[in-house]
């Protein structure tokens, strides 16, 4: 299967909606959650500007592991008491950090990054993981950037559960 992606959105709003409607496309059909975590990793990636680092992590049942993404080397295991990630997944609420040098407890898994969005992945009531997204500027992401986000999860959320 072949797929081309190139948005031609020039606001958030707009980006985040064509980027979900190719997540959709490329997720259709498709049972493997690992499989389409990495395509949609890629896809976001490819999509969205700003970013140096774009994934998920998955839920084993007591703590977070890396799934597929883009970007450095990442930690690979988040308890759900630490970090950006921890507290998406804890709360199953969208985190929208403009400093993370000024959240409490933050994990670096990269000196570079200075803004994250993280939106935990709930499928039929079961937390699934989060979709991570870091970027090197402050301030990044916006409430259209999670919005958009909140609702691409959504939509194939049954998809990357797999």
């Amino acid at each position: 299967m072949s797929f081309a992606f190139a948005p031609t959105a020039t606001t958030a709003d707009a980006l985040w909606a064509e980027t979900a409607d190719a997540a959709a496309a490329l997720v259709a059909g498709e049972p493997d959650g690992i499989a389409n975590m990495a395509n949609v990793a890629a896809l976001i990636w490819q999509a969205i500007p700003d970013l140096n680092w774009a994934g998920f992590y998955r839920f084993d049942g007591s703590e977070l592991v890396l799934g597929p993404f883009q970007g450095k080397a990442a930690c690979i295991r988040i308890p759900l008491d630490k970090g950006v990630c921890g507290a998406a997944a804890r709360t199953r609420a969208t985190q929208r950090v403009e400093d993370v040098h000024a959240f409490p407890g933050h994990i670096a898994c990269d000196a570079d990054s200075r803004s994250e969005l993280v939106v935990p992945i709930v499928a039929e009531g079961r937390l699934i993981g989060v979709l991570d997204l870091d970027s090197p500027l402050p301030s990044r992401f916006s409430p259209d950037d999670q919005s958009g986000a909140e609702a691409l999860v959504a939509r194939i959320a049954g998809a990357l559960a797999g």
